[in-house]
């Protein structure tokens, strides 16, 4: 990241479809922070390609390190995908509550965007118990994997289709 005083970054979690990078692009965005996407990396995969082809230089961060990015105000504005909504709220990827929560506590607006493709409800409890193919926990440890939960609509400051905004 640059040190430029005038940066505009935003934070980006889940795999959201790929049209967002051009949202970025018109409101002169050109670095973003990237969450790794755990337990299967995606996110870090797909988002890091999208916005490199649009000349929008990514950082990617592991997931637990959002707070930090917060307390040094180093976020402007959060962009979640989501893969359901309605009046109330939406379903994002797993860690979506805690960014949206971060978000309102530290008056910084946190946007939806439409998902690039479904997340089941559950993983395998192999997806955090391994990493890379290697057992890192245990014999004996349990796990425990949702892939999605709600948002509550108190903590989202708009939602975007791909075909424009909604409130």
């Amino acid at each position: 990241m640059s040190t430029n005083k005038k940066r505009y970054i935003a934070l980006i979690q889940g795999v959201v479809n790929d049209t967002l990078f051009d949202v970025l692009k018109k409101r002169k965005s050109t670095e973003i922070y990237i969450l790794e996407g755990r337990p299967k990396l995606k996110a870090a995969k797909v988002l890091s390609k999208s916005s490199l082809k649009r000349k929008i230089v990514p950082t990617l961060i592991a997931d637990n390190m959002a707070g930090f990015l917060f307390y040094k105000n180093l976020v402007k504005e959060v962009w979640l995908s989501y893969q359901l909504l309605d009046k109330n709220g939406a379903v994002c990827d797993i860690g979506g509550l805690i960014l949206a929560v971060l978000g309102h506590k530290h008056k910084v607006p946190v946007y939806l965007y439409p998902t690039a493709e479904k997340t089941p409800l559950m993983g395998k409890k192999s997806d955090v118990l391994n990493f890379n193919g290697v057992r890192v926990a245990p014999r004996n440890v349990n796990a425990y994997v949702p892939l999605v939960e709600w948002v509550p609509r108190k903590y989202i400051s708009k939602t975007y289709s791909v075909h424009g905004s909604k409130n």
